[in-house]
């Protein structure tokens, strides 16, 4: 039975890296960086929300409803920051900003249910790009 206790605690055993600050932060962040609705900037409204033109998509169809970018916060630069630090405060080492994005640390340290606006903010941010089934890292003009 001593042989069994060992198993059974490590299969509830919550992996102590997912309650460190930067990871908790990141997670909040993208709980908050999408508000309700569809976007109401001035070139959506005035486009009657036609976003076929824009580089980057202002509203999306999230977790059952619809939802916009809030772009004070959701710049690539906000995004590469909350992202760097959990990136260091869960796997150790810095994050490799030019390249292949390691999507799968990311989502291990991503709440699931945030997965889908992980990868909207990602794209829409201008951070990342998909190419390839790959997520690609952009590289940021100062």
């Amino acid at each position: 039975m001593s042989a069994e206790q060992p198993l059974i605690a490590d299969l509830f055993e919550v992996d102590k890296r997912l309650t460190l600050k930067p990871v908790v932060d990141f997670n909040t962040y993208l709980r908050n960086v999408f508000g309700d609705g569809p976007c109401r900037c001035h070139r959506c409204l005035e486009g009657n929300a036609d976003e076929s033109g824009y580089n980057h998509r202002h509203s999306f169809a999230l977790d059952g409803r619809t939802l916009h970018r809030r772009f004070a916060n959701s710049a690539a630069s906000d995004v590469l920051q909350y992202l760097k630090k959990a990136w260091l405060s869960y796997a150790k080492n810095e994050l490799i900003t030019v390249g292949t994005l390691d999507l799968d640390t990311v989502k291990a340290f991503t709440d699931s249910e945030l997965h889908p606006r992980l990868l909207a903010l990602l794209a829409a941010s201008g951070l990342a790009r998909e190419s390839e089934g790959q997520w690609q890292l952009q590289v940021l003009a100062d």
